[in-house]
């Protein structure tokens, strides 16, 4: 699509949630982190968790479906990042959400307005159950984030820890190495940028749960701009 129809294009978010497998509709979990509007237009980035955190058997009756039939009621732009209170405090404030959001602000990006998910829309109470399923659930839920990437025209996709960058670089075939970045501190952890053949850059970054991105010695943030600003 020329730059100037895509500047003008609009999506139906609908059009990406009927993409949803049946088969996982009525298991807990969730969808999208951000609201209609972020699902609406192109979009540079694509923020991807690997799966919502809580409880299946507490949170069971929070289906997947639940959340798609409540996805268009709280608004056009909206971020379970910036707008959503977890665990009782104020929006914005808990764990990983301030230092997500502090990337966002050094990207000079709306949270509201940057499409994000996680690669499985499945709650699970740990990563090895999650593995357990990984052939089943990635066939459910990677049409949605395949016609997201395709539709928004998505050039960049920021993936929270190493579990989800392995699963999208695989999905996306993006291996080749072209940038990274060093945590300053003694564990010097490392987030990653690889390309697929297309030139669609998959970042992998160290996850805001338990890094402090708003620490300089431990901010991923100019890795994740310099792979916006790529020719």
């Amino acid at each position: 699509m020329p730059a100037s129809q895509q500047a003008n294009a609009a999506f139906d978010p609908a059009q990406f949630l009927a993409l949803v497998s049946q088969d996982i509709r009525q298991r807990s979990g969730s969808v999208f982190y951000s609201g209609p509007a972020a699902f609406s237009r192109p979009s540079p980035l694509y923020i991807l968790g690997l799966n919502p955190g809580g409880s299946p058997i507490v949170q069971a009756d929070e289906t997947i479906q639940h959340d798609m039939d409540s996805f268009f009621e709280s608004g056009a732009a909206w971020s379970r990042y910036a707008d959503e209170s977890w665990q009782g405090q104020p929006p914005g404030t808990f764990g990983m959400q301030p230092r997500v959001l502090h990337l966002l602000r050094g990207l000079e990006l709306d949270p509201r307005m940057v499409p994000a998910s996680n690669v499985v829309f499945v709650r699970t109470t740990n990563e090895a159950t999650l593995n357990a399923e990984k052939r089943s659930l990635l066939g459910a839920c990677w049409p949605l984030h395949h016609a997201v990437i395709e539709q928004l025209s998505v050039r960049t996709v920021l993936c929270f820890g190493g579990t989800a960058g392995g699963w999208v670089r695989e999905a996306l075939g993006a291996h080749e190495p072209v940038d990274s970045f060093v945590e300053g501190n003694a564990r010097r952890w490392r987030s990653s940028a690889h390309l697929n053949e297309a030139g669609l850059c998959v970042i992998t970054a160290t996850h805001p749960s338990r890094a402090n991105w708003e620490n300089p010695l431990a901010d991923p943030t100019p890795l994740v701009e310099r792979m916006l600003l790529r020719s």
